[in-house]
């Protein structure tokens, strides 16, 4: 994919009030550290995660998404009416049905003509979200469109916490650390064809994604049934479901990077830029490990890439635009920048896009 007039116009996003320390969530498991002889301190020495975000009870979806959106148009010249496209692409949304995106809509005001819909595919949705405008856009059919996600862990985590307090064995407890990386946020992505403003930045120039879905069983996060409720009545049965997730770490590290390293050889053919040309990288947050493994195999320099998944977890889809939003207030990115979204999601996908800041 390649673009001639697509612009990242702005980034918002809202960060959760509540901070959880990594040691914080290992007091509560002590239990099952002292169950398997492990000392504490492991999740942080494993991830480099010392903390992460959650929102307060009660704080729904639609909200961060709500809070985000209004930022991003605080900073542009882009009024609700003038968005022809909204894209709630979260992995987290409030129900299977309406599309979380129509409540975001109806609270912004968005004009009645605009497409209104949710997008799923793991931490890529964001990802995808922009570039099913950036499409719409190069194709002449809107001029602005926006992405939004509000991710939240506090629950599954809590579940999680509780699994492993009921089956204190190292098997679950592996498959859990990447759910114990988890943080919450927001963030909202306004994407237009740069006529609103008079020298637009942060021009999209395009991407390249590869997938190998046949790894579709090393991440999940969804529904289980727990357990059957009641009487059987006629050919009904009542059940409730909980959630739950695993996750193979070391697998996904292994064959996120091989894709990612296709990928990325891909992405600069497709571009016409030299590795050494790309003056940086936001990378999808996922820990220490994560980061250091892709950087290496990419041939790409520490110096060159920003990181937030120390202070605020993986945040799932929000990971990457949020850590660029804070690269641009921090000074790291600066106009004229050639920059690389490096994204990956459980799947496994892979969709990596040049920007030129």
């Amino acid at each position: 994919m390649k673009y001639s007039r697509v612009f990242l116009d702005s980034i918002g996003y809202e960060l959760p009030p509540v901070v959880v320390t990594s040691s914080e969530l290992e007091q509560r498991l002590r239990p099952v550290y002292q169950a398997l002889r492990m000392p504490e301190g492991q999740l942080e020495a494993l991830t480099g995660i010392s903390e992460r975000r959650w929102w307060e009870p009660g704080y729904t979806l639609s909200q961060g998404a709500i809070a985000a959106a209004r930022k991003a148009l605080s900073q542009s010249n882009v009024s609700p009416s003038d968005i022809q496209v909204l894209i709630y692409a979260a992995v987290c949304r409030e129900q299977f049905e309406p599309a979380t995106a129509c409540k975001v809509a109806a609270a912004l005001g968005i004009s009645h003509e605009a497409a209104v819909y949710d997008l799923s595919n793991a931490c890529l949705g964001v990802l995808n979200g922009i570039v099913d405008i950036a499409n719409r856009i190069e194709l002449g059919q809107v001029r602005a469109g926006m992405v939004v996600s509000c991710e939240t862990s506090r629950e599954i985590n809590d579940t999680i916490i509780n699994d492993l307090l009921a089956n204190r064995n190292l098997e679950v407890f592996k498959t859990s650390i990447a759910t114990l990386t988890g943080g919450s946020g927001a963030v909202a992505v306004l994407v237009t064809d740069g006529s609103f403003r008079k020298e637009p930045r942060r021009q999209l120039l395009g991407g390249t994604n590869l997938s190998d879905p046949q790894h579709h069983g090393l991440c999940q996060w969804g529904l289980t049934t727990a357990a059957e409720l009641g009487d059987r009545l006629g050919e009904h049965v009542l059940y409730a479901a909980r959630q739950f997730m695993s996750t193979d770490s070391v697998a996904v590290l292994k064959y996120g990077v091989d894709l990612g390293n296709r990928t990325w050889r891909a992405f600069l053919t497709r571009l016409g830029w030299a590795a050494e040309s790309i003056d940086k990288v936001i990378c999808h947050q996922v820990g220490s490990a994560h980061r250091n493994h892709v950087l290496k195999a990419l041939g790409i320099g520490q110096e060159k890439e920003f990181s937030t998944f120390e202070y605020l977890g993986n945040i799932g889809t929000v990971s990457l635009p949020l850590t660029a939003a804070l690269a641009e207030e921090r000074g790291f990115l600066l106009p004229g920048d050639r920059v690389g979204f490096l994204g990956i999601g459980s799947g496994l996908n892979c969709l990596m896009l040049g920007v030129e800041w």
